[in-house]
């Protein structure tokens, strides 16, 4: 597709993601989701960048030329647009954001009446529209068949009370101390209001948006200045999401970030011992660590493998009949509370884990020791057929003669090759990794 990639359209406000552009793909998203239309109302969240405004105006411009009545409720996570997308009884609703990207990308998800991100055939027919001239001419509306717009800013206190129902209503944060990165993004409002109401002691760091410093050396992509308040304050835990909130990074009482795989380990587990685990099986993707893989089959728990994004995770839960999963990178799914990746929910399920342990962050989040993996980026200007690249096949079946686990795939957001060999010595995989990376690099720059 050209519009779509892994995660909705995404790119540099202003010049890929225009206003233009915007205005037609709302157009284009209404005059296919009136197909099916039962309330007319489409519900439009954002984080808090500058282009927010460009792009949400545009966007209503284009959803109320044909005939749509649009509800803005501001800046406000990803999984609180799914969610009340199908509690308010919206037909759609679109989340503005780029998720960890820098300020100046954004991006447009689309979510259907139950709240689920759009499937590939959906994403496919609004783009079908999208470059059909003459259908979005014949669905512009006039006269009393334009629709409205109007914003909302009382639906936050809906997300936060499903979001704490979430936790379980035996236990307390009480004396329990807390550090929160919410990386100036969408959750800056909702993250401590959850975490104090529930009695803990809440340090809130990076909650002062301005339009530009949205995941600018802070929340999940750089948790290094939460890990140093973390130590300073001497805290229990600290939680860092993205710029939406749907991604999790947390760091122990010692200022260690934990590994995404080790936080699916430690929850797959307690989940299993509270007998809340559907079928005792979790889903992950094909980037996740095989010791994830090791650990929960020695505790009698399956692991199936999903392609890497977040909405690839649902789909398996669902075609398996199963409740968690999650991405290594921190996306993490629990189908009894959401339908998309939600930080807030997995913090509050680590905080329970914790509880119900009485063991620190340092020591029940750290359940086994993953292999050695290196994971690089190579940048690229087009994305070939990996099967076109000569002597590929041959390198990789090599590499996997050695035990070494290869895994290499375009990123779906941005012009990136990413690269990734797993082994159980650390040395072998850093050596393979150089030759793989220089050889994958010529070969594409040529």
């Amino acid at each position: 597709m050209k519009l779509f990639g892994t995660d909705g359209v995404r790119g540099e406000a202003g010049k890929k993601l225009s206003a233009p552009l915007s205005m037609k793909l709302g157009m284009s998203a209404g005059i296919y989701f009136r197909k099916h239309s039962v309330t007319n109302k489409i519900l439009v969240g954002k984080d808090t960048r500058r282009s927010g405004y460009m792009i949400e105006n545009a966007l209503v411009s284009g959803l109320t030329a044909v005939g749509y009545d649009v509800i803005q409720i501001g800046p406000m996570p990803t999984p609180a647009v799914s969610f009340l997308t199908e509690d308010m009884r919206c037909d759609a609703g679109i989340m503005i954001s780029a998720s960890h990207n820098p300020y100046y990308d954004n991006g447009i998800k689309f979510f259907d009446n139950l709240g689920n991100k759009l499937q590939e055939r959906d994403e496919k027919a609004i783009e079908e529209i999208f470059f059909d001239e003459e259908t979005i001419e014949e669905n512009q509306k006039t006269k009393r068949e334009i629709g409205s717009s109007k914003r909302i800013d009382d639906v936050i206190g809906r997300y936060i009370v499903h979001i704490k129902n979430s936790f379980p209503k035996h236990l307390t944060l009480r004396g329990m101390r807390i550090v929160v990165d919410t990386a100036n993004g969408a959750a800056y409002k909702v993250a401590p209001t959850i975490f104090n109401e529930l009695g803990a002691e809440t340090i809130v760091i990076n909650d002062s948006p301005n339009g530009f410093n949205i995941n600018h050396k802070c929340g999940a992509m750089h948790p290094e200045d939460l890990a140093n308040v973390v130590k300073k304050f001497r805290a229990d835990i600290g939680f860092a999401l993205d710029g939406d909130a749907d991604r999790l990074v947390v760091v122990d009482e010692k200022g260690e970030i934990v590994d995404g795989d080790k936080l699916i380990g430690a929850l797959a587990l307690f989940f299993k011992k509270e007998k809340i685990l559907k079928k005792s099986a979790v889903v992950a993707t094909i980037m996740s660590n095989k010791a994830l893989e090791d650990f929960l089959k020695s505790h009698s728990i399956d692991l199936y493998r999903c392609n890497v994004g977040d909405k690839y995770v649902l789909e398996e839960l669902r075609k398996r009949g199963l409740n968690f999963g999650g991405e290594s990178s921190g996306h993490i799914i629990l189908t009894d509370y959401g339908k998309t990746g939600d930080g807030l929910v997995s913090a509050l399920q680590t905080l329970a884990l914790m509880i119900t342990s009485q063991k620190r962050a340092s020591e029940v989040l750290n359940p086994f020791e993953t292999y050695p993996s290196v994971l690089k980026n190579i940048p690229v200007k087009e994305k070939p057929p990996l099967e076109t690249i000569e002597g590929l096949d041959k390198m990789i079946e090599n590499l996997q003669k050695k035990g070494l686990r290869v895994l290499i795939r375009y990123s779906g957001t941005e012009n990136k090759l990413r690269v990734l060999i797993e082994g159980k010595n650390s040395k072998t995989v850093e050596r393979e990794i150089e030759n793989l990376t220089q050889f994958l690099s010529s070969k594409l720059s040529s």
